[in-house]
C-alpha cells in the first residue's frame, strides 16, 4: 500500500501503527518520527518564515478571507505517487491543505485513491481515528495495542490526580493575538488535575484579550503558541514576558505544542502526563526533560 500522509498527526499515527515503510510522502510539517523527515514532501507554506506573531495570525486571516489556503498542494507530485491512500483533515484550515483541493485532485486520478478525511475534536475522537486508520491500512491489532496503551496511560494519570484540588489553568496558544487552546486541549487540563478557565472542550479554539485572561485568576499559565516546539515557545514567551507576568499566575510553564497539544496524535498522551506533573508535581513523575518555566 502507498499512503500519502497530508497531516502531521495522521503521520505521526501511521509511523506508530508500524507502516511508515509504505508511507510514500508527507507535508513539509511532518517532522515526526525523523524517519518522516526524509520523505518526499507534497506540500508547502503560502505565507513563508520570519514573521512574527501578529504578522502570522494577519497573514492567516488574509488568506482564509479570501477562501484560500497557507498552505499550496503539489498536485503533479502527488499524481505522480499514485497513492492508494490519502489522508487528509478537515479540522482546521490553518493545519493543513484544504480537504477541498485534494478531493479535486484525487478525482481525476487513474485509479482514484481511498481517500481518509480526519475530523477529531476530543481526546476520544482521536483514539477514533486510530482505529480509523488502522482499518483502513488493514493494521487492527495494531491499532488496538496502541488505543489500549493510550488509554491505560490516561487512567494513570486520571487516578493519580482524582484526589487533588482542582488547579485553575489558562493554556494560551498564541500570544498576538492571545488564543486560548480549544477542541481537545480544555479535557486534557481536566484529566491532568485542572480545570480550564477560558477554553470549551470540543470548540475551536478562540480569542481572548489580555484582560480576559488576567480576569479568570490561573494559577497556572501555559504557553503553547501554535506548532512550535518548547523551545521556539520560550522564545515567544520571553517576548511576551511583562504579559505574562502581568496575568498574576503562580507558575508559567513552556510547553511542547507541537509534539503535545497542537496535533490530534498519538503524542497528546505525553502531553497529558507532561501537564499532570506541570500541575500536581508530587503526584505525577517527571517527564523526560522536565518542565521548563518563565
Amino acid at each position: 500500500m502507498r499512503i500519502v500522509s497530508l497531516v502531521p498527526s495522521a503521520t505521526e499515527t501511521l509511523f506508530a501503527l508500524g507502516l511508515g515503510e509504505h508511507v510514500a510522502a508527507v507535508t513539509h510539517e511532518c517532522d515526526f518520527p525523523a524517519d518522516a523527515r526524509n520523505l518526499p514532501k507534497v506540500t508547502r507554506d503560502v505565507i513563508g518564515p520570519g514573521l512574527r506573531p501578529d504578522e502570522i495570525d494577519r497573514a492567516v486571516r488574509e488568506l482564509t478571507e479570501q477562501g484560500r489556503s497557507i498552505y499550496q498542494l503539489d498536485g503533479v507530485s502527488l499524481r505522480d505517487l499514485k497513492p492508494d491512500l490519502i489522508v487528509t483533515q478537515a479540522l482546521c484550515s490553518v493545519c493543513a491543505v484544504s480537504v477541498d483541493d485534494v478531493r479535486a485532485i484525487a478525482a481525476e486520478m487513474d485509479p482514484v485513491p481511498q481517500i481518509v478525511s480526519l475530523d477529531p475534536h476530543t481526546l476520544g475522537e482521536v483514539l477514533g481515528d486510530v482505529r480509523t486508520l488502522a482499518q483502513a491500512t488493514d493494521a487492527k491489532d495494531a491499532g488496538v495495542d496502541l488505543v489500549q496503551d493510550a488509554a491505560a496511560r490516561i487512567d494513570r494519570v486520571r487516578l493519580a490526580v482524582r484526589e487533588a484540588p482542582r488547579v485553575r489553568v489558562a493554556m494560551l496558544e498564541w500570544l498576538d493575538p492571545v488564543f486560548v487552546g480549544g477542541h481537545w486541549v480544555p479535557q486534557l487540563i481536566e484529566y491532568a488535575g485542572g480545570v480550564d478557565l477560558l477554553g470549551l472542550a470540543g470548540e475551536p479554539s478562540v480569542q481572548r484579550s489580555w484582560e480576559e485572561v488576567a480576569a479568570a485568576r490561573p494559577e497556572v499559565v501555559i504557553v503553547a503558541p501554535c506548532g512550535y516546539d518548547v523551545e521556539r515557545g520560550r522564545l515567544e514567551a520571553y517576548d511576551y514576558a511583562d504579559r505574562l507576568h502581568a496575568l498574576g499566575a503562580q507558575k508559567i510553564v513552556i510547553a511542547d505544542a507541537c509534539g503535545w497539544f497542537s496535533r490530534p496524535g498519538p503524542r497528546l498522551v505525553e502531553g497529558l502526563e507532561w501537564l499532570g506533573h506541570a500541575l500536581h508535581p508530587d503526584l505525577v513523575p517527571e517527564p523526560p526533560g522536565g518542565v521548563v518555566t518563565l
